[in-house]
């Protein structure tokens, strides 16, 4: 599998789900792992299990939200390793709704996690990966099929997974020649705590019809494991990727293709 040694590498929303998956995947291929959530509890709790594999993890308190914390987790890294050389833009939330069901306030926020939260988390990164000795560096940012096709009542969040994608766009385009690669990957539904999250809020009275119906639209038959987009973000992070710039991978099993 793809190597990371001696790689320093900041994951957000590191605490649960895919963040988490991908935060041990690179600690166990040699990276050192900045644990980058709102919540220092479970990074904390993340960073445990890191060491308890052998691995080297650590939390940092970072909301996406403010440039300022973004800048200060970047900061932390570098005092601590010397350098970054790989930011993982994960965390993120969501919403169901439609465009006269997305109230401004609801709308805000998303923009402010999804898009200000990437903006913020690259600008930082891509500061210090051209401003270092060698220079670059790889961001991998978690986009959404639902900024490439329209999903019924998810006007704002298909929104913000649009806007993700044209930033590792324009990100790749403007630091290609100063070795920054930038690409996204695009998961379906994931099984993780930000669907259950969702199964909670919108579908109380029928959490486990609703869990089947989510399955039964896959192609696959299934939602995805958080564990089956790590390796992606992996590949894409490593030298193995030195090529790949610019890209949109889809894992979606085969939601797409229909």
């Amino acid at each position: 599998m793809f190597r990371l040694d001696g790689k320093a590498a900041l994951v957000t929303g590191a605490g649960s789900g895919i963040g988490r998956e991908i935060a041990l995947l690179f600690a166990a291929q040699g990276a050192v792992v900045a644990l980058g959530d709102v919540d220092e509890a479970a990074a904390g709790r993340v960073a445990a299990e890191i060491a308890e594999a052998g691995g080297e993890g650590y939390p940092v308190a970072l909301d996406v939200t403010d440039r300022l914390s973004a800048k200060a987790a970047v900061a932390t890294i570098v005092e601590r390793q010397g350098r970054l050389d790989v930011l993982v833009n994960n965390a993120g939330i969501g919403m169901v709704g439609n465009l006269l069901e997305t109230e401004p306030e609801d709308f805000r926020r998303l923009m402010a996690v999804n898009v200000d939260g990437v903006y913020h988390c690259s600008q930082a990164a891509v500061a210090q990966m051209v401003a270092q000795e060698p220079q670059g560096g790889a961001i991998v940012n978690i986009a959404s099929i639902a900024g490439m096709v329209a999903v019924a009542r998810r006007f704002a969040y298909g929104t913000t997974k649009g806007a993700v994608i044209s930033i590792t766009q324009s990100t790749a385009m403007d630091f290609v020649d100063r070795g920054v690669r930038c690409n996204c990957i695009c998961p379906g539904t994931v099984e993780t705590p930000f669907v259950e999250g969702y199964l909670r809020r919108y579908h109380a009275g029928e959490v486990e019809e609703t869990r089947q119906a989510l399955h039964a639209r896959q192609p696959l038959g299934r939602m995805g494991r958080p564990e089956e987009i790590a390796p992606l973000a992996l590949y894409l992070a490593s030298e193995e990727a030195a090529y790949v710039t610019g890209a949109q991978m889809v894992i979606d099993g085969g939601l797409t293709a229909r």
